[in-house]
């Protein structure tokens, strides 16, 4: 058996091992508990079968981590090929992670994992930004190009308190919140036109999502 017949129906890409998989959101899901006190909303949120796009900041490494840990089903996520060497790299493919090169269109791996999405799988993509300020401004087309192409809903996930404030001291457990929003679907028009403008509707929904969470950490912040 070939490993795309391997990979059908298990919503990973060819050359994944499910139990691989399984086991890396296990890991996931226990890793940074010693290190952070994670507060994780929206669960229920997640659509449970079906295609979708997940869209997340990134302000760190971890948050993939904590995404992947957390979601309640597979998820396979676009990850930047330069942490495809040696024995991560070998990790990563084997648990269904699809390697992007950044700063160009990538089709190999959008056609990778459209077929996830056509399998009826979860396709994480992180916007392009500042790193370690966790912005959202510049969002990829990649993952507009993405819903067009399957048809999947879009499903925003706002993660923050990674980062030290600046100026703070060394924080003891930090408080981290993991925060899924509603999803929706996205209608995404013909050509570059179309493209440009589902990604600003993305990107202003991913906005205002990091946003609220913002204020709702910075209200519990003046109560405490």
């Amino acid at each position: 058996m070939t490993p795309a017949a391997r990979s059908a129906g298990t919503g990973l890409p060819p050359g994944a091992v499910p139990w691989l998989h399984d086991l890396g959101r296990f890991i996931g899901r226990w890793l940074y508990r010693p290190a952070y006190r994670l507060r994780v909303r929206g669960v229920e949120r997640v659509p449970r079968t079906g295609p979708v796009v997940l869209v997340a900041n990134h302000s760190t490494m971890i948050e993939p981590q904590l995404i992947f840990g957390m979601l309640p089903r597979r998820s396979v996520f676009l990850v930047k090929e330069e942490m495809f060497t040696g024995a991560a790299g070998w990790g990563l493919r084997r648990i269904g992670q699809v390697p992007v090169r950044r700063g160009a269109p990538d089709r190999t791996a959008l056609l990778t994992v459209t077929d996830v999405l056509r399998d009826g799988g979860l396709v994480g993509v992180f916007p392009e930004g500042t790193r370690g300020a966790g912005d959202v401004s510049q969002a990829q087309q990649g993952a507009a190009w993405l819903v067009r192409a399957s048809g999947a809903v879009v499903l925003p996930v706002a993660v923050r308190g990674t980062l030290r404030p600046p100026g703070a001291r060394r924080r003891l457990r930090p408080v981290v919140d993991v925060v899924i929003g509603e999803p929706f679907t996205l209608d995404v028009g013909k050509g570059r036109a179309g493209l440009a403008q589902a990604t600003d509707r993305l990107r202003d929904t991913l906005a205002a999502l990091v946003r609220a969470v913002d204020d709702e950490r910075a209200r519990r912040d003046r109560e405490n």
